[in-house]
């Protein structure tokens, strides 16, 4: 069932990326994309891949935190027994796993970050800058050199207001067309979740809630008011569902939310008062 790697990469990295695919030389996957060492190696032996994102490290966060973070969470992912893979471009170049150098000189800020997602990366890459992939960006390089699961904080979605500004957030229609695992804590709480679960689901994007309800998470607090179609409650039940999107080879996402533990969480009337005095 599963592609050859040299497949995913030679056909997928040409639909995204066409007009850099011409070198094929060590890990360099064309003039566009380098995987580390690390991450291609688990690649091409079939171990599991987690891809991170760059935009919490680039726009999230405040130096050192961000990079203090960045290293915690691939532990992390390591401890686990995958391999984390932080996307992120440095200097025109997309890179799939950032080593330590890499990762302290981009949280640095030490020179100007784009916030990058599908519309961004011709301006990014023809010039030569950095770029933090939104989640909408990080999925269409995860996709593209057969990552098959990320991890984020929330995604972007529907804005209040939507209906009339059409202010969408990519992320939504990067999920629709992207076979790939997304395991978030909701979407941001600032958004207008009720039409972020119906965009998703004209997207064709499979919403499950990890937990023993159906209850969408609200990336601060547990609940948001509003249910996912679905839910499981072991992880052997969310891989599996997550196998089952690859083997129909639907092109378009799955997205499992997972609520913030409760001893993390926010009071939610808190969240909301301050949202609406914000809004």
């Amino acid at each position: 069932m599963q592609l050859k790697l040299s497949e995913i990469l030679c056909r997928k990295v040409h639909r995204y990326f066409s007009k850099c695919l011409k070198g094929k030389h060590n890990h360099n996957y064309g003039n566009c994309i380098d995987i580390s060492p690390e991450v291609f190696d688990a690649l091409r032996s079939h171990k599991p891949v987690v891809a991170l994102e760059s935009t919490i490290i680039s726009h999230g966060m405040p130096y050192p935190q961000n990079v203090q973070t960045s290293k915690q969470v691939e532990e992390i992912i390591r401890n686990q027994g995958a391999v984390p893979a932080t996307i992120a471009i440095i200097k025109g170049r997309i890179k799939v796993g950032l080593d330590g150098d890499e990762l302290a000189e981009f949280a640095s800020l030490s020179t100007p970050v784009v916030k990058t997602s599908r519309r961004d990366f011709p301006y990014v890459l023809g010039k030569g800058l950095n770029g933090g992939t939104t989640v909408a960006g990080t999925v269409i390089v995860a996709n593209a050199v057969g990552i098959k699961v990320f991890a984020t904080g929330g995604l972007g979605g529907v804005h209040r207001g939507g209906e009339t500004t059409m202010d969408i957030s990519a992320d939504l229609t990067e999920l629709g067309r992207n076979s790939i695992a997304v395991v978030s804590s909701g979407v941001k709480s600032i958004l207008d979740i009720e039409k972020t679960l119906e965009y998703l689901e004209t997207q064709g994007v499979c919403v499950i809630t990890y937990g023993k309800s159906k209850e969408f998470p609200s990336f601060y607090t547990q609940g948001s008011g509003f249910e996912s179609p679905y839910n499981v409650e072991t992880p052997a039940d969310a891989a599996s569902l997550i196998n089952k999107l690859f083997q129909l080879r639907l092109n378009s996402g799955l997205l499992l939310a997972v609520p913030i533990p409760e001893e993390h969480a926010m009071e939610g009337d808190a969240i909301t008062k301050a949202i609406a005095a914000a809004v």
